[in-house]
């Protein structure tokens, strides 16, 4: 036997045990209305319908068929119980040891071809509750009758839809105790069977279900992570362009600050380096930095020379005058207004 094989014999089986469960535990649950149909001792296959709302209602036999009256809708998922005359079936007692009370359907149905003339797959049969004999005795009454003779009235009340149907007899003529010779559960939406189909079906879809999820998983998630990497990648491109000008300068801030800090010349460097020039006959009283311009405004005794002297600075360049020369009757000399351009050198000549 294949492994495959194996698999399916084990999920049969599984299945199959699941479904008596289901049913055994539905039928707890939910016991199907029941509607008897007795027959009539004088009149062969004539009815009596119980269990309906008109009690006593005449039901007819005819042409494999059971009609009369509010039967069909009555009948339909029921419990449908047909009750023959024991007339139709061989009755016998059968005596028995006490011993034998828990195995008598099984001693029933090794005995059935002794007692009857037919085989156990032949007939339909039945027996009533042990009753003590005593001497360590029971006696139970058998009914049987061959399942040929039956066959009618079962594919009869099939056709009427119910849950359920069995066929019963008197145990005598002048007894009201009934024998089941005959069971079948209707194949419906608890059938067995059916039930167990619709199970290892299920099982199977949920099992291709997973394995369908699994691949779709596998290349989704390829997908995204692929995904996620273009995009990863495209947000690093990104946040570099951001940070980078046209000519692929770094524009974060600490790289803006870091090439100014080497690009433009310290105050204290340029106020020193300023100091250090101008001679002792110069006086400045006004001191202005925008960025890279300096303006000097002060008093001199020869403010030409001064423009030289910054000119000559490796601090300074284009010095100019930036407004005319003055010089006021309080002053002890020229007053000069002086511009010039901060060179990014961050140390002062010695």
């Amino acid at each position: 036997m294949t492994l495959w094989a194996t698999i399916g014999e084990i999920l049969a089986r599984w299945t199959d045990t699941a479904a008596a469960g289901i049913v055994a535990l539905a039928s707890r649950f939910f016991s199907p209305r029941a509607v008897r149909l007795v027959e009539d001792e004088t009149t062969a296959d004539s009815f009596t319908l119980q269990g309906g709302k008109t009690p006593g209602e005449r039901i007819t036999f005819a042409r494999g068929r059971f009609l009369g009256g509010e039967l069909e809708p009555l009948a339909k998922g029921s419990g449908l119980e047909l009750v023959l005359r024991p007339n139709r079936f061989l009755v016998r007692p059968l005596e028995l040891p006490a011993r034998a009370t828990e195995f008598l359907e099984g001693i029933v149905r090794q005995q059935i071809d002794r007692l009857t003339p037919w085989t156990a797959a032949e007939a339909v049969f039945g027996c009533t509750a042990p009753v003590a004999a005593g001497n360590g005795k029971i006696v139970t009454t058998i009914a049987a009758s061959t399942r040929a003779a039956t066959e009618p009235y079962v594919a009869g009340l099939a056709a009427l839809h119910p849950a359920s149907m069995s066929i019963f007899t008197r145990a005598g003529e002048q007894t009201g105790d009934l024998i089941k010779v005959f069971e079948q559960q209707a194949r419906g939406l608890l059938d067995r069977q059916r039930l167990s189909r619709l199970l290892r079906l299920t099982l199977a879809g949920a099992t291709a279900a997973a394995l369908l999820a699994f691949v779709a998983d596998a290349f989704i998630g390829n997908y995204l992570d692929s995904r996620q990497t273009e995009v990863n990648n495209a947000l690093t491109a990104r946040r570099i362009a951001l940070r980078l000008d046209r000519n692929g300068a770094d524009q974060s801030p600490i790289a803006v600050l870091a090439r100014r800090k080497h690009e433009t010349q310290a105050s204290v460097i340029a106020i020193e380096e300023l100091s250090r020039i101008l001679p002792d006959n110069t006086y400045v009283t006004e001191l202005h930095i925008d960025g890279t311009t300096l303006q000097v405004v002060g008093v001199t005794s020869d403010a030409p020379s001064l423009i030289r002297l910054m000119e000559q600075s490796q601090h300074f360049a284009r010095a100019t005058f930036f407004a005319p020369t003055t010089h006021a009757p309080s002053d002890p000399g020229d007053r000069f207004h002086i511009e010039a351009k901060l060179q990014p050198i961050n140390t002062v000549a010695r």
